[in-house]
């Protein structure tokens, strides 16, 4: 076991890492939300989505990859935020 304490971006990243995840295990629980942003092909999208969030989740919980994954959180809730308006 590691001494290192568990730090507040470590349970950030694991739990959008373990979110990513959920969307493979179960997607109709994405299906609402996701077809208001991406109203078109929105399965695919739930696919997108996944992948993103456990990709960037992992970068945050690992402390050599932080700060990467912070960026990609900004950058990937920007494009969400940003598709949100343009698909209204």
């Amino acid at each position: 076991m590691s001494d290192r304490p568990v730090t507040a971006a470590t349970v950030v990243g694991a739990g959008l890492a373990a979110t990513g995840v959920a969307h493979f295990v179960a997607p109709q629980a994405f299906a609402g939300i996701t077809a208001q942003a991406f109203p078109d092909d929105t399965d695919t999208w739930i696919t997108r989505n996944g992948i993103t969030e456990t990709v960037v989740g992992t970068a945050i919980a690992i402390p050599a990859t932080r700060t990467l994954g912070w960026i990609g959180l900004g950058a990937y809730v920007a494009f969400l935020g940003a598709q949100a308006v343009r698909s209204r």
